[in-house]
């Protein structure tokens, strides 16, 4: 569905992907992996449009990715859940939710509403509440409902557990497995590597923006080079 040919990406004077290579396939969860500053981030924001594709090509469903537009790489179902959130703290849950449906045709925003609800419920008990007095984990679930509520096609998301409470982490990592078994797929970035690894069907490290190691969760997970740089082992 998704792939990434040798692409360079970078800001300003600074490049930051260096010929990276990657994939994501039909009913997939992909796991990016790397230290920071290895251009985890960038690579979603090259992927969502925001940033600028210097060399090689990214293609979706075989059709070149619209490059510089993020709002045409969203008509095309791929949705991002930006690192930090990046909710709207004086609109309600309610209209922060309805904000990331605006692609959608009049009349299919109550059904996604429904769905969004089924995986949060807390959101509907406080879809009159405002986004900024929500708690960390109620704004990561929030962010989550947003970009579920543009019918993603493809969904990314950026270091989901940041900053969670356990209990908040093992919530929505259940939740991602749920809504990659509606047949999304997931390219997710995630600190915290045990966990992406055990849900993730493969995975990607990159090292300073380029591919260093690929293969499956399980494979990842049984690398002594992951276990020492990103499990703690």
């Amino acid at each position: 569905m998704l792939k990434l040919d040798r692409v360079y990406a970078g800001y300003g004077a600074i490049e930051v992907l260096k010929d990276l290579t990657l994939e994501v396939k039909a009913g997939e969860i992909v796991a990016l992996l790397g230290a920071n500053g290895a251009g985890k981030s960038t690579t979603l924001l090259t992927i969502a449009g925001v940033v600028p594709v210097r060399g090689g090509a990214i293609t979706w469903r075989e059709a070149p990715l619209p490059e510089g537009r993020p709002d045409a790489v969203l008509r095309a179902g791929l949705c991002l859940c930006p690192e930090g959130r990046h909710i709207f703290p004086r609109l309600t849950v309610l209209e922060n939710l309805l904000s990331g449906s605006l692609r959608l045709p009049a009349g299919r925003n109550g059904p996604k509403l429904e769905e969004v609800f089924a995986y949060f419920p807390l959101l509907a008990e406080r879809r009159a509440q405002l986004g900024g007095t929500l708690s960390g984990g109620e704004q990561q679930m929030l962010a989550i409902g947003r970009a579920l509520m543009g019918e993603p096609q493809l969904l990314m998301l950026d270091e989901p557990s940041l900053g969670l409470a356990p209990q908040i982490v093992a919530k929505i990592f259940e939740i991602i497995r749920a809504i990659n078994a509606k047949g999304v797929p997931i390219l997710l970035v995630e600190q915290n590597a045990q966990q992406a690894l055990r849900i993730a069907h493969r995975g990607y490290v990159i090292v300073t923006g380029q591919n260093s190691l690929t293969g499956t969760g399980a494979e990842l997970l049984a690398s002594d080079e992951v276990r020492q740089a990103y499990l703690g082992e």
